[in-house]
């Protein structure tokens, strides 16, 4: 999608509210050549909730990546997506989805968690010191 398109819009579904930041990201990553890591750091977040499209790009490079740096991530397991590659020789989009969802519940690192939750079970209330 080229930068300031239609397409590269936010839908009026999803528009942010009054105060709320917008990372433009144009990589993989949302940590790609942004200022994600900054915008975090400044309001004190380590524990990433991720959602959206596609699982096989966007959601992997984005859980890595805030893995990597350090925060504690979960992945919504009902609540990411991805298109069908199975053309291209990728698995259906439902399969894609149950083996991001089943590496990254094996995912470790130190002082750091990475688990899956479904939606329902998502816990939006940050304990002290872990937002």
């Amino acid at each position: 999608m080229p930068t300031g398109s239609p397409q590269w819009q936010i839908v009026e579904d999803l528009s942010p509210a009054g105060g709320e930041t917008i990372v433009e990201k144009t990589h993989g990553s949302t940590f790609g050549d942004t200022n994600f890591d900054d915008v975090l750091t400044t309001k004190g977040i380590g524990h990433l909730v991720v959602t959206g499209a596609q699982s096989d790009a966007c959601i992997r490079s984005t859980i890595h990546g805030g893995f990597a740096r350090g925060y504690d991530i979960t992945l919504v397991s009902d609540a990411h997506t991805t298109e069908d590659l199975s053309e291209w020789g990728a698995p259906p989009p439902d399969q894609v989805v149950s083996h991001t969802n089943l590496y990254w519940s094996f995912e470790s690192g130190p002082g750091r968690i990475a688990q899956v939750q479904e939606a329902a079970d998502v816990d939006f209330s940050a304990p002290s010191g872990n937002t």
